[in-house]
């Protein structure tokens, strides 16, 4: 099984990085993808890389969050570390419109820059979305010339949402919202395209029911496989064998 974003570099894992790792290896998550957020999470993630090599990948890109004027000089930045460091996708990028828009032509251009680093280098994105799917498809649909690949991680969206990110060759990635009672998924989880479908923690924040509310952990994954898997009506094994050749498919593992 692999969890396909996780922040397990981020201080809330300093304490016990280690045990982390093992937990989730305890529970089948064999590898651990890591999204970059901004300048400072680079120094921290690549630690976590050389730390535990066989488990953990990183990706680059810039979190729209962490976008503000000085978007041009950031983003040379980052994308110089693509002459240093072997990658295995731009991200975590996209449009974040849910606490603030100030910089949401900023955030628009960001999104449009690393779309095009993706080209360049034949990498897939790992894109994020917050009030902003119809903005974020919109650009991407704009900027899909058949070589762009990818997920919208934490999806939590309508069949109809997912199915317009499926016709754009686009993977949905699945988490604990998907867990989460009110949160609609039930609904929508059966009638997904399976060969689209890969599934993430988006540790340390959404953890899966029974932990909603608590730090989440890689290992959480199986949680979010077994609750596929019940609304799918298939075995974990299923699920498990599906989503982790979609990932190894997707980034190239």
């Amino acid at each position: 099984m692999i969890d396909t974003h996780a922040h397990i570099y981020a201080s809330e894992f300093d304490q016990d990085r280690e045990e982390v790792v093992q937990r989730a290896l305890a529970q089948g998550i064999q590898q651990i993808l890591l999204p970059n957020i901004d300048l400072d999470s680079i120094e921290p993630m690549l630690a976590t890389e050389a730390q535990f090599p066989t488990i953990c990948r990183s990706m680059m890109g810039l979190h729209p969050c962490y976008v503000d004027q000085d978007v041009k000089q950031t983003l040379q930045t980052i994308h110089s570390w693509y002459d240093k460091h072997e990658f295995i996708a731009v991200g975590e990028i996209g449009i974040d419109l849910y606490w603030d828009q100030t910089y949401r032509t900023e955030q628009e251009y960001a999104f449009i820059t690393q779309l095009n680093w993706a080209k360049e280098k034949d990498l897939p994105v790992v894109i994020h979305t917050r009030d902003s799917i119809e903005e974020t498809l919109g650009l991407l649909s704009k900027e899909q010339d058949g070589s762009l690949r990818g997920v919208f991680h934490c999806f939590g969206g309508s069949i109809e949402e997912a199915k317009a990110i499926n016709d754009l060759g686009f993977h949905l990635g699945l988490g604990g919202v998907s867990t989460f009672k009110n949160g609609g998924m039930d609904k929508v989880i059966p009638h997904l395209d399976m060969q689209y479908v890969i599934l993430e923690t988006d540790c340390p924040y959404l953890a899966p029911v029974p932990h909603r509310g608590k730090r989440n952990e890689p290992a959480y994954t199986q949680l979010v496989a077994q609750r596929v898997a019940e609304h799918r009506e298939l075995s974990i094994q299923e699920v498990d064998n599906i989503t982790t050749s979609n990932a190894i498919k997707l980034f190239n593992l």
